[in-house]
């Protein structure tokens, strides 16, 4: 795509979430693979940071899990060629005899909910196109359990099926499917936000890990996938750090 293609000949992705993380460094990864970027996230400053430094790049405050906003969103839109479901979180680590149900709605919601309504909403967009690719971002959390992860898990095992489910029920249309599920992934917020602010507890998560990923390596496979030849379909890619052998299985040099 060159640089002064007419905005209508530009494909379009939507990354939910974008004000952070795997969201910001997906979506700088789509814009330099000539992609026009539409960036949502509830935090609005954040968003229009960064598509102040990106070509063809736009800024939407959205929260999924507001349906009516996100229908709202979708209208507006002239054309959706991507969909990045990246928007979601882990609040708590408590076992599932102490975990509080208010967290465990909140994750569903965004990492459940939020995934079935931009999808809903922009699916007619993404078939339109004529070769549409739904992204949902998983986790290796929606692939095996693990001890005081029981609420994220559930929401990242409901994630998950959305996608396996609406492969199966897209078959024949002209919409991809993937799913990239990341194991551990070092980023600004995430630990942080999951132990309600505390950074000490944040730091174990990664300590004596001599190399967990970063967002941009997951983004880099977000958009390897999204850019393959259109008849090729990533089903679903698992990535994690050479020292991680499973959710409970982590080589620590200390």
């Amino acid at each position: 795509m060159t640089a002064d293609a007419p905005i209508a000949d530009v494909p379009t992705a939507v990354v939910t979430g974008a004000s952070s993380g795997i969201g910001a460094a997906t979506a700088r990864q789509l814009a330099a693979a000539g992609f026009r970027v539409i960036l949502t996230a509830r935090r609005k400053d954040r968003i229009e940071a960064l598509a102040a430094e990106l070509p063809h790049a736009e800024a939407y405050a959205l929260d999924v899990t507001d349906r009516a906003a996100v229908d709202a969103f979708a209208a507006g839109l002239d054309r959706c060629d991507v969909l990045i479901n990246n928007a979601g979180g882990a609040f708590g680590a408590e076992t599932v005899a102490t975990g509080d149900p208010a967290d465990w709605r909140a994750m569903y919601e965004v990492n459940v909910l939020g995934v079935l309504h931009a999808t809903q909403a922009l699916l007619p967009a993404l078939t339109a196109s004529g070769d549409g690719t739904v992204v949902v971002l998983s986790s290796t959390a929606g692939h095996s359990t693990y001890e005081g992860g029981g609420g994220y898990v559930a929401a990242k095992h409901g994630a998950h099926v959305i996608a396996e489910t609406l492969r199966l029920e897209l078959c024949g249309q002209p919409v991809r499917i993937i799913e990239v599920a990341p194991g551990m992934v070092k980023t600004d917020e995430f630990a942080t936000t999951r132990f309600r602010g505390d950074t000490a507890k944040a730091a174990k998560v990664y300590e004596g890990v001599a190399e967990p990923l970063s967002a941009d390596d997951v983004a880099d496979t977000i958009a390897w996938a999204v850019t393959r030849p259109s008849h090729v379909n990533i089903d679903l890619l698992v990535v994690r750090p050479r020292a991680q052998a499973s959710n409970s299985k982590v080589h620590r040099t200390t």
